[in-house]
């Protein structure tokens, strides 16, 4: 009976010290408001349940506890507080236990109206990095902005062990001050990988959007995120990625947020930094953490005004006027050419001078069918050659077909065969191969020994050009516009901003777009690209005028015009300026070859219309051009995914037998057949020429391809050793510097040829050089580098330069557009001087 007695006591004692806990015991923050509207805390004693017993300890603003847990009880504390009316605040909680065990940590548990958190000490990252000191900041009561939040809150601490031995622990609670950051004033944070931190942002009245940056002079990895105002808050580095834009930062980091963004249900959000253990994820350079030392960061954070949206307009009508302001130019050129009638060409002369070149055109053509007769071209019927044959006598070596092919022949006015003839007219007879050995392989070849097809047949291979490029703008286009839009999705999907390499301390979002100002900067390339083709179209115009007016006349004098190349590059640059506007949606490594691939075509185009200038004839075909670019886009692709230093030797090896190839192609003017027998007769020619030191016959073309050669054969003896990380832009840099050489050599043989260059066209190249040095320049100042890991790429980001909206690759977008317009209008009018030169007397080189 009395045991009974005892044990009901005891219940009793229990029960009625239950009663006083849940009633008012516990820790209690309990506020006074003053005159000044803020709440101020006063000491009043409160009561700790432990072990059955009631410990009396008093409150402070900061409060700190020391304590031992028992092996057997936990201990519970209860702390109430209610937010000041003017000011959001939070409750930061800070525990440590240096005597804790692995294997029977101490368990912090925290509960409050909408959620509970938990930690234990020791705690581990990632399963290897052991911290015993742990702060977390619990989620404020912000009646501002959660209406469902009691305004008095009461905070329940629980601290428990499994540990058979007792546990000294240390916990901490105060208020932090300052919580909520201001628009223009920098908060200076210190944390650590297991006390992780976050303020609140709330936006003014007007302002439409901000743009957080955080700066610091250590490289220690930290994730930036930015997350609604709701609970609980992800605030450690395994769930900081579950909510909101985060984005990892090294020294910089910069993320903008809109009003308006469907991120946010409120006009505020929570900036939350949490520190990695360690730098993987910001540096590709491992980091030893010394054993014992406490990783830590301190940086600023800062909140600016950004560009509103409705600014915007400034900036795109300013740059879309510049590039409007050349097509007025280039009108009102036109305009006074047409009103002062002065044409270029056979448009410009006067009738007594039409006159007499149209005597001097009969004159050539009857001369010619004498010339015929004297080499032996034979009618078809009744002859033992067939028409456009040339009677070759082996038995005769003073054979007249000597004469034909020797320079003195070709000087004078009987110069060339019938250059009306056609050689697609004469390919299906069986020496039609031996009449164009004639014509190709002559030591003084000019412009109409390679112009022999005619007119029609020329610009229908030309339109072919320009219709096969309009069939890759649309299967290779449509799906890289997909793509993209997929990516950008998906950036707003997870809220990852690593996933895109952008200058985020210059990034104009706009719809769906990050960098909106990044995308709209490329209307330079589609805008000159448009104004090229209405400039060759004009000229196009001009030319079929010519035709109609005087027959055939230009097909005697000047160079062959077939504009299909020309339109293939206006439409090329129009592209350019499309796919790099598809890269800039989400700029990343994989991404980069939809912004090379277009410059690659361009490059190719220059340079195969450079050739068929003064080779018309022997050009590639458009279908077969098309098909080697094709395997060089897929090289870039193998090249851009799979990178290794087999593959560096396989296409050091390629470049080399390409080279080489195409270099016996030029020297012989196609009269080399590629089969089985090539290096056999390559072999043949070095023991006969190069090895007796023969004199070459084509020193000029014979000085380009050796010079060619070894620009090639440096480019790849340096991929094959220094192995760049960059194939695209390297394989880039091949063709713009054989585009280069190529125009260089090209200008140097024409002035070497007294053949002069009018002063419009020095125009060009003079802007060219200008705008290509000044772009260049903004091109090499890297405001983003996907070399680097996102982290790193940050570092080198900066602010707009150009109307609040413009970085320093937006310019460069500006420029190159310009700088490639002017580049196309030397191709265009290169040869303007030659419009009434006789094609006999124009040489070939």
């Amino acid at each position: 009976m009395r045991l009974f007695l005892q044990l009901n006591r005891r219940i009793w004692i229990r029960l009625a010290i239950l009663c006083c806990f849940w009633s008012s015991s516990g820790w209690c923050y309990i506020g006074n408001k003053s005159k000044d509207g803020f709440f101020h805390r006063h000491h009043e004693p409160r009561s700790v349940v432990r072990d059955g017993r009631v410990v009396n300890i008093t409150t402070k603003n900061s409060s700190e506890v020391k304590s031992v847990l028992n092996p057997t009880h936990g201990i519970v504390y209860v702390y109430r507080y209610e937010e000041s009316r003017n000011e959001t605040t939070a409750l930061r909680v800070s525990t440590q236990s240096k005597g804790a065990l692995d294997n029977f940590p101490v368990i912090f548990v925290v509960r409050q109206q909408e959620g509970v958190i938990s930690w234990t000490i020791p705690f581990y990252l990632d399963f290897q990095y052991e911290f015993y000191q742990v702060s977390r900041t619990l989620c404020p009561v912000d009646k501002n902005h959660r209406k469902d939040i009691k305004p008095k809150q009461d905070i329940i601490i629980e601290v428990s062990s499994l540990a058979e031995n007792s546990t000294d622990f240390y916990l901490t609670t105060s208020l932090i001050e300052n919580f909520e950051l201001r628009l223009g004033e920098k908060k200076d944070v210190t944390v650590t990988p297991t006390e992780p931190k976050y303020y609140m942002f709330s936006f003014p009245l007007g302002v439409e959007s901000v743009i957080v940056t955080g700066n610091s002079k250590d490289t220690n990895c930290l994730t930036m995120s930015i997350q609604d105002i709701r609970c609980p808050v992800y605030d450690m580095d395994r769930n900081i990625r579950f909510h909101g834009l985060y984005q990892t930062m090294s020294k910089e980091a910069a993320i903008v947020v809109q009003n308006s963004s469907k991120l946010l249900t409120e006009n505020a959000f929570y900036v939350v930094l949490v520190l990695m253990p360690n730098n993987m994820e910001c540096s590709s350079i491992e980091e030893v953490i010394p054993g014992g030392k406490i990783r830590s960061k301190n940086l600023t954070i800062l909140i600016n005004n950004t560009t509103p949206v409705n600014k915007y307009s400034y900036a795109i009508v300013a740059s879309v006027g510049v590039f409007f302001m050349v097509y007025v130019i280039a009108g009102v050129i036109i305009l006074i050419f047409y009103l002062c009638d002065k044409n270029e060409g056979f448009l410009s002369l006067s009738e007594q001078e039409r006159e007499k070149i149209l005597w001097g055109t009969q004159r050539l053509v009857h001369s010619e069918s004498d010339l015929d007769e004297r080499i032996g071209i034979q009618p078809a019927e009744g002859g033992q050659h067939s028409y456009g044959t040339i009677n070759r006598d082996s038995h005769n070596p003073t054979s007249p077909l000597l004469n034909a092919v020797s320079p003195s022949a070709t000087t004078d006015d009987s110069s060339s065969v019938n250059s009306s003839l056609d050689t697609q007219d004469i390919d299906f007879l069986h020496d039609a191969e031996e009449e164009k050995d004639v014509f190709r392989t002559k030591t003084a070849l000019f412009v109409s020994d390679l112009s022999r097809k005619g007119r029609k047949k020329l610009a229908k291979y030309g339109k072919v050009y320009n219709w096969n490029l309009w069939t890759i703008v649309i299967f290779y286009g449509l799906p890289v516009v997909q793509l993209m839009i997929t990516y950008q999705k998906v950036l707003h999907l997870t809220g990852n901003e690593d996933t895109c390499y952008y200058n985020f301390k210059c990034a104009m979002p706009f719809g769906v777009l990050s960098a909106f100002n990044n995308v709209f900067s490329n209307i330079g390339y589609v805008m000159l690209g448009i104004l090229f083709l209405l400039l060759v179209w004009r000229r196009d115009l001009l030319h079929r005028e010519t035709v109609k007016k005087f027959g055939n006349i230009e097909q005697y004098y000047g160079i062959p015009q077939p504009y299909g190349l020309f339109y293939a590059m206006g439409l090329g640059l129009c592209m350019e300026g499309v796919m790099s506007a598809c890269y800039h949606v989400c700029p990343t490594y994989s991404n980069f070859q939809f912004d090379t691939s277009f410059m690659y075509i361009i490059a190719c185009l220059c340079m195969l219309r450079l050739y068929q200038t003064r080779h018309p004839d022997i050009n590639a075909k458009a279908h077969t051009a098309y098909l080697y670019m094709a395997f060089i886009i897929f090289i870039a692709v193998i090249g851009v995914v799979y990178q290794n230093p087999i593959f560096w030797i396989i296409f050091a090896v390629i470049h080399f037998i390409t080279t080489l190839v195409l270099s016996v192609q030029i020297y012989y003017m196609g009269r080399w057949k590629i089969d089985l027998g090539l290096f056999n007769r390559m072999r043949l020619m070095l023991c006969s020429d190069f090895l007796q030191c023969a004199r070459p016959m084509y020193k000029d073309r014979l000085i380009l391809l050796i010079i060619g050669n070894i620009l090639n054969w440096s480019f790849a003896v340096y991929g094959a050793v220094k192995k760049p990380s960059d194939f695209a832009s390297y394989l880039l840099a091949i063709f713009i510097g054989n585009l280069l050489f190529y125009l260089f050599f090209y200008l140097i043989m024409k002035l070497r040829s007294k053949e002069s260059i009018k002063k419009w066209t020095w125009f060009y190249i003079i802007m060219t050089c200008v705008l290509w040095g000044f772009a260049l320049y903004f091109f090499l100042n890297h405001l983003t580098s996907w070399q680097l890991l996102p982290a790193e790429s940050r570092d080198k980001n900066h602010k707009c330069i150009l109307l609040d909206f413009y970085d320093a690759h937006d310019i460069w977008h500006f420029l190159s557009a310009s700088s490639m317009f002017f580049s196309f209008m030397i191709l265009l009018t290169l040869d303007d001087d030659l419009q009434l030169i006789r094609r006999d007397r124009i040489p070939v080189f």
